[in-house]
């Protein structure tokens, strides 16, 4: 007969052994999550529709063809350019309203829009074997007719793999025959996108994890859509992010940073500087601001403004750039530069005052919330007792997280009592914590006091 043996919780086991329970020696945890994701929702003349999917900075550099049908050069993509300045992954959102696909009669597009047109597929017979075929696509690059998939040495329709570009139009044994280059025609962009289109996207969105969302349009109706739906969710629901629009005015809220300046580029849309300040504010640091930051985009920033005209953008909470201006001749030299990192917040009260209308402050207070957030469902959630051992390791874990923004200079002069340890609330499921913290800022402003002897 073997003897007993396992684990063991109460002392009750009938068969003599030996029983022992491993455990970890506790040890406090830290995870901070990643900065650098925004979302947003655009027309496209390529690209799936009315879903998200997602992007990073190096897909964007080396498959841009084939995710939003242009090259990565093309004036098309100068907006996702200046988004990608700075953003780490974004989560996108083609706005589509009934677009068509463009079809000839080898196939169809593989997504809808007008890009579509500019697609030709042909049938040619291998230069080594003339008893085998080979199946090309193209697309127009700059005017330039350019080979985007080449299928060599096949013989018929069962055998050429639908690709990025082309669904074909049969996969059955039908053998393949010689046929010239065929333009697909057809394709559209569908009807003009409206605000349930953008209320399709805030819907699908709300459950993934960004740092920033952003509008880069002029329609107030739907600009308001965005703002309202900042507000509801940073609010109601907790989420944690900020919301970039385009001469929003009297939004006051931490949650919603309003830019001021138009671009200047033909053609382009006055709300364009959206794109790069959705992607650098999901990208700052906890312990970084974009207060003097350089604007390192493609557009021509308007930053004809007086002094005067930048502190009432201030007072107001506007996010603006400027230009510095040369003290003896008055030119307007150097780079284009935000002049500092605040949102929309102005209604400061005792118990929320003007710490709350600078960016850096909120994305400490965002960032803390969502770590402690994730450290105790991760952790604590449903697997650890609501006693006195378990709050205690509750609290060791949230002072070691708050100790790590201090090591990194986001917060200061924490001490691990400014964080209480937790009791039970009025319910026994119930977890109740009070603390204080100091969120850092960057200097901004510099007095001195000159005495000269």
């Amino acid at each position: 007969m073997a003897l007993g043996g396992g684990t063991w919780q109460f002392q009750n086991k009938i068969l003599p052994g030996t029983y022992i329970n491993f455990v970890s020696k506790y040890r406090a945890e830290a995870a901070i999550a990643d900065r650098g994701y925004a979302t947003m929702a655009m027309e496209m003349d390529w690209g799936p529709e009315n879903t998200v999917f997602a992007v990073t900075n190096e897909d964007f550099q080396n498959d841009s063809m084939k995710l939003f049908g242009y090259d990565y050069a093309s004036d098309k993509l100068k907006p996702l350019r200046d988004l990608f300045e700075h953003a780490r992954l974004v989560y996108f959102y083609r706005l589509s309203n009934n677009a068509v696909k463009a079809s000839n009669t080898m196939g169809t597009a593989k997504y809808p829009g007008v890009r579509g047109n500019d697609i030709t597929t042909e049938v040619v017979a291998n230069v080594d074997d003339e008893t085998k075929f080979d199946v090309n696509t193209y697309i127009t690059v700059d005017g330039v007719t350019t080979v985007v998939d080449k299928q060599k040495l096949l013989s018929k329709w069962n055998e050429v793999e639908d690709n990025d570009y082309v669904a074909w139009a049969t996969h059955d044994d039908t053998a393949l025959k010689a046929a010239a280059g065929v333009p697909m025609t057809g394709g559209s962009n569908g009807s003009e996108i409206t605000s349930m289109q953008y209320q399709n996207y805030l819907d699908v969105i709300s459950p993934y994890y960004f740092n920033t969302i952003g509008y880069a349009g002029t329609d107030n109706v739907i600009r308001n859509l965005f703002i309202n739906f900042t507000k509801r969710m940073r609010d109601e629901t907790g989420s944690k992010f900020q919301c970039v629009v385009y001469d929003a005015e009297q939004a006051d809220h931490e949650g919603i940073i309003s830019i001021a300046n138009k671009v200047m580029d033909k053609g382009e849309s006055p709300a364009s500087l959206v794109w790069w300040v959705v992607g650098a504010e999901a990208s700052c640091a906890i312990n970084a601001s974009l207060t003097n930051a350089n604007y390192d985009g493609e557009y021509t920033v308007d930053t004809k403004y007086s002094q005067l005209d930048l502190q009432r953008a201030i007072q107001t909470g506007r996010f603006i750039f400027h230009n510095v201006q040369e003290t003896l001749s008055g030119e307007l030299v150097g780079a284009t530069k935000v002049l500092t990192d605040i949102n929309t917040f102005t209604s400061f009260t005792k118990s929320k005052n003007s710490d709350f209308s600078h960016n850096q402050v909120i994305r400490v207070l965002d960032q803390l919330a969502i770590d402690t957030a994730n450290l105790f469902n991760k952790t604590y959630l449903g697997k650890e007792q609501n006693d006195d051992e378990g709050r205690k390791a509750l609290w060791g874990d949230m002072v070691y997280l708050r100790k790590e923004y201090q090591r990194v200079r986001a917060i200061q002069n924490y001490k691990a009592e400014d964080t209480e340890i937790p009791t039970q609330g009025t319910e026994k499921t119930a977890v109740l914590c009070s603390e204080e913290i100091q969120p850092t800022c960057c200097m901004e402003k510099l007095y001195i006091n000159t005495i000269v002897a």
